[in-house]
C-alpha cells in the first residue's frame, strides 16, 4: 500500500514546492496530439523536507524551487520537472551527456523510459513518461558517496516514489 501512495505525496510535495514546469503546456496541435500535463498546486511545502529526508537517509532543508540542501551548503538534491513531451524531446540529449559525465549509466526499467548515472560524487536520473519528466540530481553526498552504492539507491528510492 505504501508503495501506492508514497508517490502521490511526493509527486504533491514536489508540486508545492515548485517543482512544476514554470511553463505551460503547448496546446494540442490537433487529432491526435499529445495532451501533456504539468503538476499544478498552490505552493506550500509543508511536511516535504521529511519526506525528502526519509528518502535520501540525511536531513535536508528546502531551498526552493525544488532544491534542497544538507543545510551546510555542501549536499544538494534537486528535481526538475517538465512535461512528457519535453522530456522525449531532451532525452537522448540528456543521456549522451550523462555518458560523458558519468562513470556508469544504467538504463531504467519499468513503463516510460529512463536513466540513472552515476559517479562518485554525484548522480542523475532522468525519467520519461505519463506523469511528466523528472531529472533528478544528487551531488556532494559525504555518506552517500562513502557507500558502494549509496547514490544509486538513493535516487531508485527517490523514482520509485515518482508519479510515473
Amino acid at each position: 500500500m505504501r508503495r501506492l501512495i508514497l508517490p502521490a505525496v511526493l509527486a504533491a510535495a514536489l508540486a508545492l514546492t515548485g517543482c512544476d514546469s514554470a511553463e505551460p503546456a503547448p496546446p494540442a496541435a490537433g487529432p491526435g496530439a499529445d495532451v501533456e500535463t504539468d503538476l499544478d498546486v498552490p505552493a506550500d511545502g509543508a511536511g516535504t523536507e521529511a519526506q525528502i529526508s526519509e528518502l535520501i537517509g540525511q536531513s535536508m532543508v528546502d531551498d526552493g524551487n525544488c532544491s534542497f540542501g544538507d543545510g551546510k551548503g555542501v549536499a544538494a538534491l534537486s528535481v526538475t520537472t517538465a512535461s512528457q513531451l519535453a522530456g522525449e524531446t531532451t532525452y537522448d540529449y540528456q543521456r549522451q551527456q550523462a555518458e560523458q559525465t558519468y562513470q556508469t549509466v544504467t538504463d531504467l526499467d519499468g513503463d516510460g523510459k529512463g536513466y540513472l548515472a552515476v559517479k562518485d560524487i554525484g548522480a542523475e536520473a532522468v525519467l520519461v513518461g505519463g506523469a511528466g519528466s523528472f531529472t533528478v540530481t544528487l551531488s556532494s553526498f559525504e555518506r552517500l558517496g562513502a557507500q558502494p552504492d549509496g547514490y544509486e539507491q538513493a535516487l531508485r528510492r527517490l523514482l520509485d516514489a515518482l508519479p510515473r
